[in-house]
């Protein structure tokens, strides 16, 4: 594929962007909005039921309050760490876009993707993600971007049909 340079990024992913794509994937759609009401319905018997419920039983419920709120965050949050620590995370990444598709360089190795190939693409706080499926995905930082974002965001729009793009 013959690139034409548009826009060149050096990514580094850190255990915190990992973390947020992880956070982002276990919270959307109506799995997230069962962790919600779940949390507000144990938050809920909690208080308006407290004096009601025998000590196991509160103990219970405070676990159920914590489950999606402070112990899934955390285990996602090591999980991103460990990943972090991973060759293929670790190492710097090196993409070149173009109108053409996109090049991916790392560790002396080089991919060649076009924009066909590109499942979505996907804006959310913080990173742009490039879906190639389900469970392949290339994250870029808004901080590998930069001042470049507008312009990046355009060539994105012309590149990938409007059903395949969220918030870009």
């Amino acid at each position: 594929m013959k690139q034409e340079a548009v826009f060149h990024f050096h990514i580094q992913i850190t255990a915190r962007e990992l973390w947020g794509f992880s956070m982002y994937h276990s919270n959307k759609g109506y799995l997230g909005i069962f962790n919600l009401l779940f949390t507000l319905a144990a938050l809920w018997l909690l208080v308006t039921k407290w004096g009601n419920f025998t000590i196991p039983y509160r103990l219970l419920l405070i676990v159920c309050a914590l489950m999606f709120t402070v112990w899934q965050p955390f285990l996602l949050y090591l999980k991103a760490r460990k990943q972090a620590k991973g060759k293929m995370v670790k190492e710097p990444m090196e993409m070149t876009l173009s109108k053409n598709g996109f090049v991916i360089e790392q560790n002396g190795e080089k991919q060649e993707i076009l924009w066909e190939q590109v499942g979505s693409v996907e804006h959310m706080k913080g990173q742009l993600i490039i879906y190639m499926s389900r469970i392949r995905a290339y994250l870029i930082p808004d901080r590998a971007i930069g001042d470049q974002k507008e312009a990046f965001f355009v060539l994105l729009r012309e590149v990938i049909p409007k059903e395949r793009r969220k918030r870009v």
